[in-house]
């Protein structure tokens, strides 16, 4: 046991049924809590649910991190215009995998999640946009909005069930990696390209069908109902102050038992993978870096891994994100150039083309990745490679071009020396 570090309690764990160990059905689903007294939540009104959610401390499972209560709030009381919900089931974060299983294992979870959202922001028509590939999870999805609608919990027959008229529908996406950006996905829900909208406006002021919008992840969603039975000062005890409650981990790379495992805020990197995932492929000495929340973010160094601890803030202090929570671990049989190299790659091909900073710039970045990698450029290029990528970041419509600069940034940032090596081998 690491000093300091801290353990999610079993009687703490939102998701009982991560590994699908039981039936995902509706049946089960209620043995296991779900759907239980969702009424008497949503009679408690619009903003008691904002409220309490807020006092939760729950922040963005996607990537952002941005309070889930505040963001319900921005939606305008009038109902002039209709109101939408928006669940982000596109998981194309290379490394991540907890929507996933929640799709598949805990449906009803998330549907209960989604009519009380819906309430608290005053929608009656949800859509959740799930990603092309997830092809037997949108089948499981579909199959629970059946049950869900048959029960009386969705359709005309929920204003009666459960006091809120609510009708959700399932959207497959095509495969595009920036329709997880929520005004892309936005977009090709009205059957437009996947392209990001400037903002302002805000989609809570005017989003789907120019409408008031709140978009939110899988995981964002499925927790809300375990928060209201269980109240907000449970969970806001869970973890560190401004980090508060549980996250789902998704371990992979060069561990010897590679998972999904919800655990508790602010857990420290290294007991995560040590006690979940079994460990370093030869021991944490053999570590050399780690990617802490999905391809999007920096890596850090086994010298950092060694005590950073994995909630929001703290590895933002490290130059780096807890994102999506996508750990990605690599030891030292790693070449770390090429495998930023492949991510830069991946970027250049997911980029929708509509701003030439991230058009032209991830191609460019890429193609200088490659040259690193063989050892065929200059010293000076190193410094030329970074100055590019901040000409990236932060100049986009969208966070995309951030995405796709930062594991270059962190490459330089923490293994400079390695690059430099490499190019003063290849001239000697």
């Amino acid at each position: 046991m690491f000093k300091g570090c801290i353990m999610l309690k079993q009687q703490d764990r939102i998701f009982s049924n991560l590994y699908g160990e039981k039936s995902w059905n509706l049946k089960s689903a209620k043995l296991r809590g779900d759907w239980d007294n969702t009424k008497d939540f949503i009679s408690k009104g619009r903003d008691w649910l904002i409220e309490e959610i807020k006092a939760s401390g729950l922040r963005g499972r996607g990537g952002a991190g941005f309070s889930t209560g505040t963001k319900w709030s921005f939606m305008p009381k009038d109902s002039s215009k209709p109101h939408y919900l928006i669940v982000n089931a596109d998981e194309s974060e290379p490394g991540t995998c907890k929507d996933r299983d929640i799709l598949r294992n805990e449906p009803h979870k998330l549907l209960e999640g989604t009519a009380l959202a819906s309430c608290a922001i005053g929608a009656h028509v949800a859509y959740i946009y799930i990603r092309g590939e997830y092809f037997r999870e949108a089948e499981i999805l579909q199959a629970a909005i059946d049950e869900a609608y048959d029960a009386g919990f969705l359709g005309k027959k929920s204003e009666k069930t459960l006091g809120w008229n609510l009708d959700v529908y399932l959207h497959r996406g095509a495969g595009a990696y920036i329709c997880g950006e929520e005004s892309a996905l936005m977009e090709s829900l009205e059957g437009k390209k996947g392209f990001p909208r400037l903002k302002p406006p805000f989609p809570a002021q005017s989003g789907l069908y120019n409408s008031p919008t709140t978009i939110n992840n899988v995981e964002s969603i499925a927790v809300v109902p375990t928060i209201l039975r269980r109240g907000a000062s449970w969970f806001s005890n869970i973890g560190r102050p401004n980090n508060s409650g549980t996250k789902i981990f998704c371990i992979s790379g060069h561990v010897n038992n590679p998972c999904n495992v919800e655990e508790e805020m602010g857990i420290s990197l290294r007991e995560l993978i040590d006690k979940h995932a079994g460990g370093v492929h030869g021991g944490w000495d053999n570590l050399k870096a780690v990617i802490p929340g999905g391809s999007s973010v920096p890596l850090l160094p086994k010298s950092i891994c060694d005590e950073v601890l994995m909630d929001f803030d703290s590895l933002t202090a490290v130059q780096s994100g807890l994102g999506t929570a996508a750990v990605i671990v690599m030891d030292k049989s790693t070449d770390v150039i090429k495998a930023i190299a492949r991510l830069s790659k991946f970027y250049m091909h997911e980029s929708c083309g509509q701003c030439s900073p991230c058009r032209e710039g991830t191609g460019w970045m890429w193609r200088m990745m490659e040259r690193l990698v063989k050892g065929q450029a200059e010293i000076t290029d190193i410094d030329l490679l970074q100055q590019v990528s901040k000409q990236i970041e932060g100049h986009t419509i969208c966070a995309f071009g951030d995405a796709a600069a930062w594991p270059v940034q962190g490459l330089i940032r923490h293994f400079r020396h390695e690059i430099e090596a490499r190019i003063l081998k290849a001239v000697a």
